[in-house]
């Protein structure tokens, strides 16, 4: 366990210390401030995430009073081989929503769930390419109880809008969440806000994603966004966001360990910040 943890730590630095520097690229434009405000519900729904620690009542202190307006309707996750999860009704989003928790660098077993680097097949009656097959079992482990309480708000709400977010491997979790509860559900629109998080499939699956309305945040040099690597086959989607401090300014970027916690909008993420 020690050394799958090492393993994972150690492909962060390497693939840090190799990635180029960018100064410059092209379709690079600055997010209005109007845009940038409108990220911050998505960011506190995923901090909010590692505060509930699976429970179904929405008492977890200052992340879940930031959004007093919500409503849990199911929750789960050990916080360390099942990431924590909640769904509910955001009714300022108008939206159902899944937040899933991520990976915390202060939790390191949950680390152990990131230390399997090697693609694994998908079936491909769930997923199209491959995908990251540690984050392929960590879904698996709460995939049909998410599926379930998404039914019951739908049915509840009269809703057929489904917001899924994330931070770290919690973002993972909600790219393949998406994928697979619109698989299950044709009829749901979905958003998805991702912040931190890892590169999930190959090309394939990056292509197949052109198709749903994503937005990725990054920030500063964290990082988290460029592992695996894509010397190992996986790609990340559409939809970058990039915060930089340089000039106090966020970006939009076209396609493809402290920064990782944040800030975002001025919010820390992660179980430390409960």
């Amino acid at each position: 366990m020690i050394f799958s943890t090492l393993l994972f730590l150690a492909q962060i630095a390497v693939s840090a210390l190799a990635a180029p520097i960018v100064n410059e690229r092209d379709g690079i434009t600055a997010a209005s401030a109007s845009v940038i405000s409108s990220y911050t519900p998505y960011i506190q729904l995923a901090r909010a995430a590692y505060c509930t620690e699976g429970a179904s009542v929405w008492t977890c202190g200052a992340a879940c009073n930031a959004i007093s307006n919500f409503q849990i309707y199911a929750g789960g996750g050990d916080g360390a081989a099942t990431p924590s999860w909640f769904v509910g009704w955001s009714s300022s989003l108008n939206s159902i929503v899944v937040a899933h928790e991520g990976t915390d660098p202060t939790q390191f077993l949950s680390l152990l769930n990131d230390a399997d680097f090697v693609p694994d097949p998908m079936d491909q009656a769930y997923f199209p390419g491959i995908i990251h097959g540690g984050f392929q079992d960590t879904f698996k482990r709460s995939a049909s109880s998410i599926l379930t309480a998404v039914k019951t708000v739908m049915a509840a709400k009269s809703s057929s809008k489904v917001t899924l977010v994330g931070h770290s491997l919690g973002g993972a979790l909600a790219l393949l969440d998406s994928v697979y509860l619109k698989i299950q559900i044709p009829s749901i629109t979905i958003k998805t806000v991702t912040l931190g998080g890892p590169r999930v499939g190959n090309p394939a699956f990056a292509d197949y994603l052109k198709s749903f309305d994503l937005t990725r945040i990054t920030h500063e040099l964290d990082p988290i966004p460029i592992v695996p690597g894509r010397g190992l086959g996986f790609a990340h989607p559409q939809g970058e966001v990039h915060q930089s401090s340089a000039d106090d300014k966020w970006y939009n970027c076209p396609g493809d360990i402290v920064d990782h916690l944040g800030p975002y909008n001025d919010l820390w993420v992660g179980t430390i910040y409960c």
